[in-house]
């Protein structure tokens, strides 16, 4: 939701950091890669009991380079499917990272973490398959389905469960309720602009 609708805003802070990666001769993959490294820290830190909000600035770092990709991607022209497919699959690393660290170090009920994860893979398969057999286009390099959750509320969810890991299992149930929401709507919207 706040990808698609909060985007403008917070745009011109991408166009800036992109026009510095073109001066830094770095390529949109070039910083698909970093934005994985540094997506991968917050897991690490988590398990070796780093100050919670050090790894929640490691966390938003990673997704300030996950945006700024696809901006010099287009900025550049190099724009490419491989790197659509890398982009896509370094976020889910990310994300399986931030899922396997937090349920191994905070969880007391694991069930949260297995649901949440169910939740996430439904979401995604409707979400690329859509992607994949839509005719429709979007700034992107296939069809974006807008929904309540998207990254940004994933990060936002994921700061929740680092900052407040006493309930962290509570927050993965909601987190996982508001994926199958978005599921919901990606499929209702899929029967309406395919079926």
């Amino acid at each position: 939701m706040l990808d698609t609708r909060a985007r403008r805003f917070i745009q011109p802070i991408f166009e800036k950091v992109a026009d510095l990666f073109i001066k830094l001769n770095l390529t949109p993959n070039h910083v698909t890669i970093l934005a994985l490294i540094v997506g991968l820290v917050p897991s690490l830190l988590i398990m070796l009991n780093v100050s919670k909000f050090i790894v929640v600035l490691f966390l938003w770092l990673s997704g300030l380079l996950d945006a700024v990709d696809g901006t010099l991607a287009r900025k550049t022209k190099l724009s490419s499917p491989f790197g659509t497919v890398m982009d896509i699959t370094f976020d889910r690393l990310v994300e399986i990272s931030l899922i396997v660290a937090l349920a191994l170090k905070y969880s007391r009920y694991p069930i949260s973490f297995i649901v949440l994860s169910c939740s996430i893979i439904l979401s995604m398969t409707i979400f690329l398959t859509v992607g994949a057999v839509s005719n429709k286009k979007s700034e992107k390099t296939f069809y974006y389905q807008a929904g309540l959750m998207e990254r940004t509320e994933g990060f936002i969810m994921f700061t929740i469960m680092i900052l407040i890991s006493n309930y962290v299992d509570i927050i993965s149930f909601i987190f996982a309720i508001m994926i199958l929401f978005t599921a919901i709507q990606r499929f209702i919207e899929a029967y309406n602009h395919l079926g």
